[in-house]
């Protein structure tokens, strides 16, 4: 008969099913903008990118757990298992079973009627003059004969257990496999023993092949879930759980160990398993020698566990030690890719495994979304492309901060070049801006009727539109700009947390200035003991270094140095500082030294910032701290030059120097006025406010 066609289609396509590994299907993906964030911030206080890489997996992100949480975790497992746990649990489980069987038998002996007086009063001798250790007792009964079946049956158990605690403990799953032992299971144990030393004793001579291993594991796989493929992967796992075994007798008390040892000759009845079971201990610790043979725990509990569940705890301390040091990241060239997912699963469960997962894809995400760059050194470093991500996150964050108190200030995008003012002109021949139709429907509306031509119609000799009627949309060019931050350097601003608010705040108006106003040309300048131009990736690379000196001089040499380098663009001069001017340059190129600060200095910085505003900065001083020296010296500064003082909370720093640059009115009446806090509206020149709502981020 031939076969329906939808059952060959059925045969060959068989579908297979496996565990789910993932997480929440429906959760988002990682987020490299919140790692890149953290890892920028700490780059910025003086970490490397690779150590900043590490403290930001070891934290985790928002919603996610890191390395030290899960390391937290493992320990607390560990703890728990020692505490809770006593190893005695299979000696008490056969001391019971023995005190029930004499107990059965001797009610045996009183029932028995037809029992011969002298087989009763002998019986009961014995009975009676059992030894105190369990494991004599137990070897004193073995060739008794015992009356009662209740009785019989309990000895019975005692033998059987102790055959599967054994191999329970070497054998994963063998302890449930052997709960109705019969004689043939335990000639099958026996055999697969037999069997599994041969193999082993070949392997170390180096004489067995892959179809031993494939023949041994057809006739006795049944007793292997671990489902090993070849003799290597066979071994590892018996020595893993033998190694445990170990640790677990050493872990005894010698009284325990030695009651252990005279009653594993009972085990089955029969010496021949613990022949077996030595042997093969033997096997696995000649070939395995790296295992932990030697180690102990001490367990501190009074919940028993027995033989076999006791090595399995051993084993999960093993495994957790191994996690524990794979969560530590701390040895060269460690990376997530060596934390063992099964594992922690196992021991933390699931949502754990799903953590250390994301913080693995987290991990190879950002090294390969040209996230970093290594030098010509081989040292790990943020790539332009990270640092420009990093710029436009500080400056959304500089957004909100800004459109909390929108109602301060006027935030309408006004005067950047090409774009609308809001006013309308009318059209004149190669005008390129964009048509106002509703203006130019209107004025054709209102010319009609003017001229007695009824709503809708041209009316004679007129046209629904002129030329006459169009208005386009009146637009600002922009004046370019020159800018040049001053940020101090000087020990002093990292001493007192100032050192990242400053990097923060020279990365947002870096990244403002090179995504929305590029006709502008900004400069940052660092000054300390001597002061020297940088890029972005300097300074926010820049470490905080013992060297005294502010050298305000220095920088304004150079800033206005760039000042005449654009003759055309509006100067824009931005300090940010916690301190007064401690050196200066002398003729020769050398630096001064003093402190308090020597009058030389003092008129050095005064004279080179007349020269600033004799080039026509619009100069803004960021004054950090609540020095009263520092505050007067400042003041005194800006009133000098028309300038204007800002003293802003640290976390406000970057809003306070990009409203500067935005802003479009001053604040407190006028040019040498002062500002403190971070509520000020804001003072600047040619209306640049209202990026924050003229769609930067849209």
């Amino acid at each position: 008969m031939a076969e329906h066609p939808d059952a060959r289609k059925g045969k060959s396509h068989l579908s297979r099913f496996r565990r789910y590994e993932g997480g929440d299907p429906l959760a988002p993906p990682v987020d490299l903008a919140d790692a890149l964030d953290a890892i920028g911030e700490d780059v910025m206080a003086g970490y490397s990118p690779e150590r900043a890489l590490s403290e930001y997996l070891r934290r985790g992100g928002r919603d996610q757990l890191g390395l030290d949480d899960l390391a937290r975790r493992v320990a607390e497992r560990r703890r728990d298992l020692l505490r809770r746990h006593d190893l005695g649990g299979t000696l008490q489980e056969i001391q019971k079973l023995l005190e029930h069987a004499v107990l059965e038998e001797r009610k045996q002996l009183a029932r028995d009627v037809d029992m011969d007086d002298t087989d009763r009063s002998f019986a009961e001798m014995r009975l009676e003059n059992l030894p105190a250790s369990t494991s004599a007792a137990v070897n004193e009964l073995g060739d008794y004969d015992w009356r009662s079946p209740q009785a019989r049956a309990d000895y019975q158990k005692i033998k059987d257990m102790l055959g599967q605690e054994l191999l329970g403990q070497r054998f994963e799953g063998m302890k449930q496999t052997l709960q109705n032992v019969t004689d043939e299971d335990r000639q099958q144990v026996n055999k697969m023993l037999s069997d599994l030393n041969e193999l082993l004793d070949k392997h170390r001579r180096g004489e067995d092949t892959q179809q031993d291993f494939e023949e041994f594991m057809a006739e006795h796989g049944q007793y292997f879930p671990e489902n090993p493929q070849n003799v290597d992967e066979l071994i590892d796992a018996l020595a893993q759980r033998s190694a445990a075994a170990q640790r677990m007798l050493n872990s005894m008390s010698e009284e325990q160990r030695q009651e252990l040892m005279e009653l594993s000759a009972q085990a089955f009845g029969s010496p021949q398993l613990m022949q077996q079971l030595s042997d093969l201990d033997g096997n696995l610790r000649a070939l395995r020698p790296g295992e932990d043979w030697t180690g102990s725990e001490r367990f501190d509990g009074d919940q028993p566990l027995g033989l076999a569940d006791g090595a399995q705890a051993l084993a999960d301390i093993a495994d957790l030690d191994e996690l524990s040091e794979q969560l530590s990241q701390g040895y060269d060239g460690a990376r997530l890719d060596d934390v063992d997912l099964d594992k922690l699963a196992r021991q933390l469960g699931d949502e754990a495994a799903v953590n250390a997962r994301t913080l693995r894809e987290l991990e190879h995400a950002l090294r390969k979304s040209n996230t970093f760059r290594r030098d010509s050194q081989g040292n790990l470093q943020l790539t332009p492309k990270a640092m420009r991500q990093l710029g436009q996150s500080l400056l959304k964050d500089i957004a909100k901060r800004m459109s909390r108190r929108a109602g301060e200030r006027d935030v309408r995008l006004a005067g950047a070049a090409g774009e609308s003012s809001g006013a309308t002109k009318p059209w004149e021949f190669g005008a390129t801006e964009p048509w106002d139709i509703p203006r130019t429907i209107l004025n054709g509306v209102l010319r009609r009727a003017a001229g007695g031509a009824a709503p809708g119609t041209a009316g004679p000799g007129g046209r629904l539109m002129e030329l006459d009627d169009i208005e386009v949309a009146e637009t600002e060019t922009r004046t370019q700009a020159a800018v040049a931050l001053l940020v101090d350097t000087s020990f002093s601003m990292a001493m007192d947390g100032r050192w990242v608010p400053m990097k923060r705040t020279a990365l947002a108006l870096h990244t403002l200035i090179r995504t929305r106003f590029r006709d502008d040309s900004l400069q940052l300048i660092g000054f300390s003991r001597h002061a020297q131009v940088m890029d972005i990736e300097e300074l926010t690379g820049l470490d905080a270094m013992w060297d005294k000196g502010t050298n305000l001089h220095h920088a304004l040499l150079l800033a206005n140095r760039h000042f005449r380098k654009h003759p055309d663009a509006q100067p824009v001069l931005l300090v940010v500082t916690d301190g007064e001017p401690t050196s200066h340059l002398e003729a020769d190129g050398s630096v001064r030294f003093a402190y308090p600060p020597h009058p030389i200095t003092i008129a050095h910085t005064v004279d080179e910032l007349d020269v600033s505003q004799r080039l026509g900065a619009q100069i803004t001083i960021f004054r950090l701290g609540s020095d009263p020296g520092l505050a007067r010296f400042v003041d005194s500064l800006a009133e000098r030059v028309d300038g204007r003082v800002v003293a802003p909370e640290l976390d406000d720093l970057g809003v306070a120097v990009v409203d500067s640059y935005l802003g479009s009115r001053w604040a407190g009446g006028g040019p040498g006025g002062s500002a403190s806090g971070s509520g000020y509206d804001g003072g600047g020149w040619f209306g640049r406010g209202g990026w924050v709502d003229g769609g930067l981020f849209g």
